[in-house]
């Protein structure tokens, strides 16, 4: 139940940093929401395979681990694209540094 939680808060980080990225904030969601259920379920399949189907506790600890690491490769493809929001360093002009005339 709190990765449903965490899986919420995490989806709107990564809204916000399209949006900043001037892409669409549902898009990146949704992707986000595939890439961590993607993600957990390879990671507890191999945790089955690698400890067997009686560990319990590794097996969700190695979904939930993996899960994060969803988030992480969206996050990441994200902080990769550029920024839509000119710096303001981009926009200072030539008359700009020149001193107020009276």
């Amino acid at each position: 139940m709190l990765d449903f939680i965490a899986l919420y808060f995490l989806c709107r980080m990564n809204g916000r940093l399209a949006t900043q990225k001037g892409l669409k904030a549902g898009t990146w969601r949704w992707y986000t929401i595939l890439a961590w259920i993607t993600a957990e379920m390879v990671g507890a399949l191999f945790a089955i395979g690698l400890f067997g189907p009686e560990n319990l506790v590794a097996v969700v600890s190695m979904g939930i681990a993996s899960a994060f690491g969803g988030y992480l490769f969206i996050k990441s493809t994200l902080d990769k694209k550029p920024d839509a929001i000119e710096d303001e360093i981009d926009r200072i002009g030539v008359d700009d540094l020149q001193p107020p005339r009276k």
